[in-house]
């Protein structure tokens, strides 16, 4: 579990749309309509925040959610799956019990915190890995075949080697630029060939030039 999260619009606000870019994580959002789980997303998704809307969330790094939900982490990747669909009538309960707690975030935390088994073991090598190195060198690290490694990724990160090191690039990348780093050093820091190589990246991840983006 990276983080939790809550969100919430005023009665009197206008509609919200917030655009959710790849970032190689799932979410587990519970909202007064029940539990989705959103993600690992290949593209850009928008997602509205209505007006008296509450949404309450827990975040799975990568590769750290399929232990969690149940699932190989592919079979929900570009989806918004109703968890019954994952948990059947367990949860019903669970979103019965978050909307009747004082505090839905730590109520949907704390029964995630119960469930929680470790990820694959093969999930921080193959990030670490890819951070500075091609797919190949992370299988013969490993010991597996770039197949092996393939069908193990998809199954705990819901993406093949090269798109994940693709989204972790870019999640990098824009973490930087949001710092301060000029967009040259980000993508030089990242480990893009230029600025150009960033900018065509930021259009194909997220649907827009970066500097809208950011």
């Amino acid at each position: 579990m990276a983080c939790s999260w809550t969100a919430a619009l005023p009665r009197d606000a206008e509609p919200f749309l917030q655009r959710v870019v790849p970032d190689g994580c799932v979410d587990l959002m519970w909202s007064s309509s029940g539990i989705l789980v959103a993600g690992p997303d290949t593209g850009p998704m928008p997602a509205v925040v209505r007006p008296g809307d509450t949404v309450a969330a827990v975040r799975f790094g990568p590769g750290t959610a399929p232990p969690v939900l149940g699932v190989p982490a592919d079979a929900i990747r570009d989806g918004r799956v109703p968890l019954r669909d994952l948990w059947g009538g367990e949860a019903d309960r669970l979103a019965e019990s978050v909307a009747a707690a004082p505090d839905p975030r730590a109520a949907l935390v704390a029964a995630v915190r119960q469930r929680l088994r470790p990820a694959a073991p093969l999930v921080p090598a193959v990030v670490s890995g890819l951070a500075g190195g091609s797919v190949r060198d992370v299988a013969d690290a490993l010991g597996i075949s770039e197949r092996q490694l393939r069908r193990r990724s998809l199954a705990a990160f819901g993406y093949g080697p090269k798109t994940l090191q693709r989204v972790l690039r870019f999640q990098r990348a824009l973490v930087l630029a949001r710092a301060g780093e000029p967009l040259a050093g980000a993508a030089f820091a990242a480990g893009y060939a230029d600025q150009a190589h960033l900018a065509h990246e930021v259009r194909d991840l997220a649907g827009e030039p970066v500097r809208n983006l950011l």
